[in-house]
């Protein structure tokens, strides 16, 4: 099954990064054989399909200007894209609820503490740094915008009850580059060519994966921020570090909620889980 992960934006749609991803086994005849020695079936290979999506503004053109983004819009051609696909996992790099007020942290939510995320969410309407409220309410109203069109939150670690729920899962890039135990990309403004290109390959040494064309910034961290879409699809608990306490209703509003990142093949045995 695939997974759709976006890297969220909201000035401009074409500051968006939107990724299709879909695991793909290598069922050649070599490795449909038994293998010689011992009769036994040699294990099977998998690699991981990207493609990368264009997602302008709707009819834009030469005469049009790439504007700021609508979360109606968005969460409607998201939505869309999903059902055309089977998809029923998305993967949204966005703060998905504020803070409950009874979790012992002032100024942010269980899951950005434990992450020492960028931005915090507070109480309704309280972000830190002032400067990401914008950003953080338009990711609020994409969530509700994809949950009136039949999303759930995700709010369980344990999906195996309702594997027909289609699902909206927080992720945060820059901590997965590191439970992944590469070096983080750095941020956009700062990020050169040869930055782009050194964790493309480290990624891809570390994780098999083909994309349909080169990544900028935006598709390679959706990249890297889907990866856990797909253990979550497979019900592969033992590849994820889910971060966090379960979304729920408070007052009006929607609280807390998991932030979910990929481990390294080599570490799954030694998972620890965070609650």
């Amino acid at each position: 099954m695939a997974v759709l992960s976006v890297d969220l934006a909201y000035r401009r749609w074409s500051n968006l990064g939107v990724v299709v991803l879909e695991r793909k086994l290598d069922l050649s005849a070599e490795q449909a054989l038994p293998a010689l020695s011992g009769g036994r079936v040699a294990p099977l290979r998998s690699t991981i399909e990207c493609e990368i999506l264009p997602f302008g503004a709707p009819g834009l053109g030469p005469e049009h200007d790439d504007g700021p983004i609508d979360a109606e819009i968005l969460a409607g051609r998201l939505s869309h894209l999903s059902n055309v696909r089977g998809i029923r996992v998305i993967m949204l790099d966005g703060p998905q609820a504020w803070k409950s007020k009874s979790n012992g942290l002032e100024h942010a939510r269980v899951s950005e503490r434990q992450l020492n995320t960028a931005g915090k969410t507070g109480l309704p309407g309280i972000v830190r740094p002032v400067t990401y409220r914008p950003f953080t309410e338009f990711c609020m109203d994409v969530y509700d915008a994809l949950c009136r069109r039949g999303w759930r939150r995700l709010a369980t670690r344990d999906r195996s009850g309702s594997p027909q729920e289609r699902v909206l899962v927080e992720s945060y890039p820059f901590a997965a580059w590191k439970s992944l135990g590469l070096k983080p990309l750095c941020s956009k403004r700062r990020a050169r060519v040869s930055d782009l290109a050194e964790a493309y390959a480290a990624l891809r040494e570390l994780v098999p994966f083909t994309t349909n064309r080169p990544p900028n910034h935006d598709q390679l961290q959706a990249i890297v921020g889907g990866l856990a879409g797909l253990d979550i699809e497979e019900h592969n608990t033992a590849a994820l570090r889910i971060v966090g306490k379960p979304p729920r209703r408070e007052d009006g509003h929607w609280r807390e909620g998991f932030i979910v990142l990929p481990v390294a093949p080599q570490r799954q045995a030694g998972t620890r889980w965070f609650n």
